[in-house]
């Protein structure tokens, strides 16, 4: 029983601990979770479970390290707002996953990311068609940020002067990672035929295709893996 009280006790005591750490570093903690942010709370986590359940380990120690992870991630944070290379260092910097409407693969390779996740995190934000994209960043705490083009950005009550309808359809993909996707081809009643018509005009091959996909205005979209943007803008 005395047991039982000592570990409800250290585990209230350990959560205690936790949300006065937490309001010490700060809403950006919580808001945009960084590389070294992100280690720090795992550290503490991990402590903090020490403190409640390990009767081992001496009580005294344990907040030590606490307070020695706590003020080492304090002292980062005010490192990094003053010093930009060593926040680069520590952060990363912002990836560009399109540009222009093309995708990036590359980029998306460098962060171990497919074409289902980057379509899922575009229709998070309403976008169906990555045709209407201008730029797409995928920033440093994992979100995805997303530039429209010009012609596809929201209007203001300055804008409107004219009300515009258009019935618009679900996006069919036709081609991914260079493959046909002769499912999405039989079930819209696209012949396979019609798709290789369309890439002999361009004097390329499905091998050649990264992704193809029929858009909500019945245009066909298609990105290359060769893109032919000698230099992709980088974010330094």
């Amino acid at each position: 029983m005395v047991e039982d009280l000592i570990i409800l006790i250290r585990s209230i005591s350990a959560f205690i601990i936790l949300m006065i750490i937490t309001r010490f570093l700060g809403k950006q903690t919580l808001s945009n979770m960084n590389f070294h942010e992100f280690v720090t709370a795992v550290i503490l986590g991990a402590i903090a479970a020490n403190l409640a359940f390990n009767e081992k380990i001496q009580i005294l120690h344990l907040l030590i390290s606490l307070a020695v992870f706590t003020v080492t991630s304090y002292l980062l944070s005010k490192i990094i707002l003053k010093s930009r290379k060593f926040r680069m260092w520590t952060a990363g910097t912002p990836t560009i996953l399109i540009e222009g409407g093309n995708i990036l693969e590359d980029n998306l390779k460098k962060n171990n990311m497919t074409l289902d996740t980057l379509n899922q995190m575009l229709r998070q934000k309403d976008i169906f068609d990555y045709s209407e994209i201008e730029y797409a960043l995928m920033e440093v705490n994992g979100k995805i940020s997303v530039m429209k083009k010009k012609e596809y950005q929201n209007v203001t009550l300055k804008d409107l002067k004219n009300e515009v309808k258009e019935d618009l359809k679900f996006p069919i993909e036709l081609i991914m990672d260079g493959r046909l996707l002769e499912g999405n081809l039989k079930a819209n009643n696209i012949p396979p035929d019609w798709m290789m018509d369309k890439l002999k005009t361009r004097g390329r091959r499905i091998e050649d295709v990264f992704y193809a996909v029929k858009g909500s205005d019945g245009q066909l979209y298609i990105d290359f893996y060769k893109d032919k943007i000698q230099h992709p803008i980088d974010i330094e």
